[in-house]
């Protein structure tokens, strides 16, 4: 089927059109990312936004996406980061995710935030290794137990199907298919939404995939970062299994995170020194709890914090 069968299939218009199966959604995938006509992808991905994806089309698309990875190393904890941070302060989901890596975990980030910086600056500022190649992802891996890779690098096809929001003025099902896409095929994901109802389409499409373990969380500017004044709703997989869990407050404060207004290097002190605001303490180990409850892992977090890998002075 041309790309433009697909675009009918989806727009035939009221009592005839429908969704595409999640084979129809895996070959559609593969035709926009092999370069098939950008009016036929733009018409595609419109007709999705206005309808709505369903579980199926996610995971057809993902699954499609996913193949041209192959060679990556397999990873313990997916954990993706594609939000804009206009609600978001800093990353300190960044630091969380170290906290699981020294636990033994490995870790693989991947993502793209459009003209936020604050995560690669993040990254480079706590001393998380990006990476482009399979062969650098071992390397961090096997030496940090944490890597960043950036989607521009790693599938730049797909890359450039989630810069057409620049083209088309609008989010696509590409942001959520680049949440989906588990490079390392990692038997655990985290992730982060901004709009509650995107927690069970991601979900249902990653139990299609048969993915083993998941939690998606509405978490700070979308990304998978839990504020710790409130109670928390996580929907995801356990053990294959489709799963709900819910979980209290942390602390008395309901500021926003964005209320932090802190400079980059709050992060690195908060790591290194163990100096900042409790509420942004309470953020990384809150966060950190629910990533490890997705690996199948309650740990002392007090005590694992306190064991923490200092970063070296340059």
């Amino acid at each position: 089927m041309s790309l433009s069968d697909h675009v009918r299939t989806l727009g035939r218009g009221p009592g005839r059109s429908r969704s595409l199966t999640e084979d129809e959604a895996a070959d559609a995938m593969a035709q926009m990312l092999a370069g098939a006509a950008p009016e036929a992808v733009g018409a595609l991905l419109m007709l999705l936004r206005m309808k709505g994806e369903t579980a199926e089309e996610i995971a057809g698309f993902a699954r499609a996406a996913q193949a041209p990875l192959a060679d990556w190393l397999q990873a313990d904890l997916d954990w993706p980061c594609y939000a804009a941070g206009r609600t978001r302060g800093l990353p300190w989901f960044l630091l969380a995710a170290k906290l699981v890596a020294g636990s033994g975990a490995r870790v693989l980030l991947h993502g793209w935030n459009g003209p936020d910086p604050a995560i690669r600056q993040g990254l480079t500022a706590l001393g998380i290794p990006v990476v482009a190649t399979p062969e650098a992802a071992t390397r961090a891996l096997d030496g940090q137990g944490i890597a960043y890779l950036p989607l521009e690098a790693a599938h730049p096809a797909l890359f450039r199907l989630l810069d057409l929001r620049r083209t088309l003025g609008l989010r696509s099902c590409v942001n959520t298919v680049c949440r989906m896409l588990n490079p390392g095929r990692a038997s655990a994901s985290v992730q982060g939404v901004f709009h509650p109802s995107y927690r069970l389409l991601q979900a249902d499409a990653a139990q299609l995939l048969d993915w083993r373990n998941l939690s998606v969380i509405k978490g700070g500017g979308g990304e998978f970062e839990r504020h710790p004044g409130m109670e928390i709703a996580g929907f995801g997989l356990r053990d294959g299994v489709p799963w709900q869990g819910s979980y209290p407050a942390r602390v008395q404060d309901h500021r926003r995170l964005s209320d932090l207004d802190l400079p980059t290097e709050a992060l690195t002190a908060l790591w290194q020194d163990d100096n900042g605001p409790e509420f942004a303490r309470q953020i990384v180990l809150g966060t950190a709890a629910l990533a490890f409850d997705t690996l199948g892992a309650a740990p002392d977090l007090t005590a694992l914090w306190r064991a923490r890998s200092v970063l070296q002075s340059a």
